[in-house]
């Protein structure tokens, strides 16, 4: 998404347009006291067919309706998105990228602080996404989810432990070698300057 600056190398998306890809931060970077509807906000995952000065068309609207009704929330869509709960919010915010309609979708943590009804149905969406031959890249630590959802699996604890294939990847082996390297303490490690002063 090009938010953080790598230390060194590139990422490139090759073949991807911009409104090709579609981000979903963990809902506590979202600031939710906006006054703003449940259906504008879904309505602007069309931001790539509209402008910053053009209504959304019919289209869009429908669209956004569509996505509404599918991810269980057309009721809601004239309430304001700061009188919702986390999971009603997380299904907004999935039917968004429905409304984007992106070939690339990035998920940071999507389950955080939601219900267990909510991470079912979007893990449901998710699959079809994934039979729609759409690529979808998901930071989770529930290795439950992975092994059920996601086919290919990158393992990180500061560094790679494995990466292909889930079965071979979430094994107990690179399980605990994640662990042991995350729960290392590191008492010589540099100090982290943060704007000049030591962090």
């Amino acid at each position: 998404m090009g938010l953080i600056v790598p230390d060194s190398g590139t990422v490139v998306f090759d073949g991807f347009a911009r409104h090709a890809v579609a981000y979903l931060p963990q809902q506590s970077e979202i600031d939710r006291s906006l006054p703003v509807e449940v259906l504008d906000l879904v309505s602007t995952g069309q931001w790539h067919r509209s402008s910053w000065f053009r209504r959304v068309d019919r289209a869009g609207l429908d669209a956004a309706w569509d996505a509404l009704e599918t991810v269980g929330l057309a009721d809601f869509a004239h309430r304001p998105v700061s009188a919702l709960s986390s999971g009603q919010f997380q299904r907004v915010l999935f039917a968004r990228i429905l409304t984007q309609d992106a070939r690339l979708i990035l998920l940071d943590e999507p389950f955080n602080a939601v219900d267990a009804r909510t991470t079912h149905d979007l893990l449901q969406l998710v699959a079809r996404w994934r039979e729609e031959g759409r690529t979808v890249i998901a930071v989770l630590h529930d290795e439950e989810q992975v092994k059920r959802y996601f086919a290919q699996t990158l393992l990180l604890a500061r560094e790679v432990v494995g990466w292909g294939a889930t079965g071979k990847v979430l094994t107990d082996e690179h399980l605990r070698l994640a662990m042991d390297t995350a729960a290392h303490w590191q008492d010589r490690a540099p100090v982290c300057h943060v704007d000049g002063s030591p962090a």
